[in-house]
């Protein structure tokens, strides 16, 4: 259970030194430093830090404006590491996700921010109401008129909900997107990921694909796994099949994973429509020789 801490510098501050200090002195071994100012909406190290945290973590800030750029994105970045087991804690404040005191406080926030998002709603109404009956027309003028600033702050502002929904889901798909890229084509690692997920959080490869590239361009994962794949078997997409399948469920019989294919109406490497445990322990041999299982899935899968 690490602390990890995370420090950015404000639009009047030169250094993170004193924020570093402080949560160095508190505990966190690892601390990512953000040096761009608040004016940039762009947080690579804030991205790089969210998935650095695994579950039981606790991402550790000075201040409370140092994570968020307003309440409602506070809140979403809380939520977020709350809904993966992990904790946050501000040492200026009160907060501390792992304490009952501490989530009082943090349900506060949301009660004041929930708040503040009617009071927004309201004010909308009414101004549109009010434009409307002045003849004005709807819509963002800056933007009709080409402001390239308010377009580029939009598009980051996009950028990093796209990166923190990628974190959120990350466990899932980027360990078997490691493992298999780029050696397997993207459809034989969509099929991997899916393998393990119910079927309304299925990936396609397309989006696998843009997904990785996203982190590769923040420096997340490696750029090798956007190299082409080589040349490979005809029969290599049911090797990944079948080693899916006995990843998902260490405690399947080779006849569990063969009825398992005919169901999704798989055919044998040679055709058939019928799965003998031969045939899959095959698949899986070669899935074991190719590192796609690891111990105690080879001992299960028997």
């Amino acid at each position: 259970m690490a602390l990890i801490g995370y420090a950015r510098v404000s639009t009047d501050e030169q250094t993170t030194a004193g924020q570093l200090d402080a949560l160095r002195a508190a505990g966190c071994a690892e601390v990512f430093e953000e040096k761009a100012s608040g004016a940039s909406r762009a947080r690579p190290e804030l991205a790089r830090a969210l998935t650095r945290i695994a579950r039981g973590d606790t991402l550790v800030i000075w201040k409370l404006d140092r994570l968020g750029r307003s309440l409602a994105h506070l809140l979403e970045v809380i939520e977020d590491l709350r809904g993966r087991g992990c904790h946050f804690r501000c040492l200026t404040s009160p907060i501390d996700t792992a304490s009952p005191h501490g989530t009082l406080v943090l349900q506060m926030l949301g009660a004041v921010a929930e708040y503040e998002r009617s009071l927004i709603r309201e004010r909308t109404r009414a101004g549109l109401a009010a434009a409307k009956a002045r003849g004005r027309v709807g819509g963002n003028p800056k933007l009709k008129q080409g402001d390239t600033v308010t377009s580029k702050r939009l598009a980051d502002r996009q950028r990093q909900l796209y990166l923190l929904e990628l974190t959120r889901s990350a466990e899932e798909w980027l360990p078997t997107v490691r493992r298999l890229r780029p050696s397997r084509s993207w459809a034989a690692v969509t099929r991997a990921v899916n393998a393990k997920l119910p079927p309304g959080r299925h990936w396609t490869a397309e989006r696998l694909r843009r997904a990785v590239r996203a982190f590769v361009a923040e420096g997340l994962a490696d750029r090798a796994l956007l190299d082409k794949v080589p040349s490979v078997r005809g029969d290599d997409r049911l090797m990944v099949l079948v080693a899916g399948i006995a990843r998902a469920n260490p405690k399947l019989s080779l006849r569990a994973i063969g009825t398992q294919l005919e169901a999704m109406r798989e055919t044998t490497p040679r055709g058939g429509r019928t799965w003998a445990a031969a045939s899959v322990k095959s698949l899986l041999d070669r899935a074991r020789v190719q590192g796609l299982l690891d111990r105690e899935q080879r001992a299960a899968a028997k």
